[in-house]
C-alpha cells in the first residue's frame, strides 16, 4: 500500500472520529444548552463526515487501486496527490473554524477564511480528477 494511501485513510479515520464525537455533541445540543458556536458547527459535523471521513477514504484507495498509468510512475505525479491532501486536510481545518465562526459572528477575516477553505477543497478535487483522469480513460 502507497504511503500516500495510508496517510489518506489515517486521515479520513482521524475526520472520521471527529465528526462522530461531534455529531454525539449536537445529539446531546437537544437535552441540554450548548453555546452558540457549537449549535452552529452543524454543516462543519456533515463535512468533517462526508469529505473528511468517507471521500478521503475513498480517495486514499483509489490513489492506490486504480489502473497504473505507466511502468516509470504508476500513479502519476505524487507532489500533486500530496497536495490534494494537504488542500483537502486545510480546507477542511480552515473550515472546521471558520464555519461557525461566521454563523455567530460574521467578521470579514472568519468569512475571508471560509471562502479559502472553499477553494482549497475544489482546487483538492478538480487536482484529483486531473490526477486519476488519464488512469481510467483508456488507451
Amino acid at each position: 500500500m502507497p504511503r500516500l494511501t495510508r496517510w489518506f485513510i489515517r486521515a479520513a479515520l482521524g475526520h472520521l472520529l471527529i465528526a462522530l464525537l461531534l455529531g454525539a455533541l449536537l445529539g446531546w445540543g437537544r437535552v441540554i444548552s450548548l453555546p452558540p458556536i457549537l449549535t452552529a458547527a452543524t454543516p462543519v459535523y456533515f463535512h468533517l463526515l462526508m469529505l473528511g471521513g468517507v471521500a478521503q477514504f475513498i480517495i486514499g484507495v483509489a490513489w492506490w487501486m486504480f489502473p497504473p498509468l505507466s511502468k516509470e510512475h504508476p500513479r502519476g505525479n505524487e507532489a500533486l496527490a500530496w497536495a490534494v491532501f494537504f488542500l483537502l486536510n486545510g480546507g477542511l481545518i480552515l473550515r472546521a473554524i471558520c464555519e461557525p465562526w461566521v454563523a455567530v459572528d460574521p467578521q470579514p477575516i472568519a468569512r475571508g477564511g471560509l471562502f479559502l477553505s472553499a477553494l482549497a477543497l475544489v482546487a483538492a478535487g478538480w487536482i484529483f480528477v486531473g490526477l486519476l483522469w488519464p488512469r481510467v480513460k483508456g488507451r
